[in-house]
């Protein structure tokens, strides 16, 4: 008896392992479905959304590391960096060689001042040969020795993100702020107005040279950079420094 009946029970194993693995892509490709609409969400900057549909798609299927991925970065956007990088660690766990997301853990723990942690996100994947934009932890690395007040390294890592990708307005702006902040105040003008060469829209840039500007006394300049905030930013607290700043230089 024993005997006969067990071509059956291997047909009746295999029944069920091809029935749970249909089952599993089924459920695979639903959590895609959704959490593609979540990804839609994130990049019109609605994150609230974004977590409603990227949460649905958990629930669904949990081991997909861009799932994972992306809700790091929703919940990045929102501030809650201890779930950011709860996910993105698991969306490694999930994927060993995701470099973007080993890049924006880096940023995470950077953002909630672990440095060190961050440092050694970004040197594994400056390591990555594969990583096709290298500039990225090169200038986040810059970032994390700034605020390390180590500025030599920053240097270093600055001058590097910019000979891998020379238009970075990032990492531009971190070897300028770099030099203000060693005094090379001629050096990071130059670097500034080399950056609005490269990115004229890019607001910031303006409020650092209208700064290095009254530093060395040349107010005219410093006047006009800070007018440029004002236009191009008007609602943020930069516009509001420089509109007093308009109003002492006039």
């Amino acid at each position: 008896m024993k005997i006969k009946t067990l071509p059956l029970i291997i047909c009746v194993v295999i029944t069920f392992c091809i029935s749970s693995c249909t089952t599993i892509e089924n459920r695979k490709k639903r959590a895609t479905s959704i959490r593609t609409v979540g990804e839609e969400y994130i990049n019109k900057g609605n994150y609230t959304a974004a977590l409603r549909e990227l949460l649905k798609a958990k629930e669904i299927y949990s081991k997909d590391p861009f799932l994972q991925y992306d809700l790091g970065l929703v919940y990045m956007a929102k501030g809650k960096y201890s779930m950011a990088i709860d996910c993105f660690k698991k969306a490694i766990d999930l994927k060993s060689d995701y470099s973007t997301a080993k890049n924006d853990l880096g940023v995470t723990y950077m953002a909630s001042n672990q440095l060190d942690e961050a440092i050694a996100c970004f040197k594994e994947v400056s390591n990555d040969l594969l990583y096709f934009t290298p500039h990225f932890p090169l200038s986040n690395m810059g970032w994390a020795y700034y605020y390390k007040k180590d500025y030599k390294t920053a240097e270093q890592y600055f001058s590097q993100a910019i000979m891998h990708q020379p238009d970075f307005i990032q990492a531009h702006r971190g070897l300028a702020l770099t030099y203000i902040a060693t005094g090379k105040t001629s050096e990071a003008i130059a670097q500034l107005e080399k950056g609005i060469k490269i990115s004229p829209e890019f607001a910031i840039l303006y409020y650092d040279l209208a700064k290095a500007y009254e530093t060395t006394g040349k107010n005219k300049k410093a006047l006009n950079s800070y007018r440029k905030v004002f236009e191009l930013m008007p609602d943020s607290q930069e516009a509001k420094d420089a509109e007093n700043k308009i109003r002492t230089l006039q």
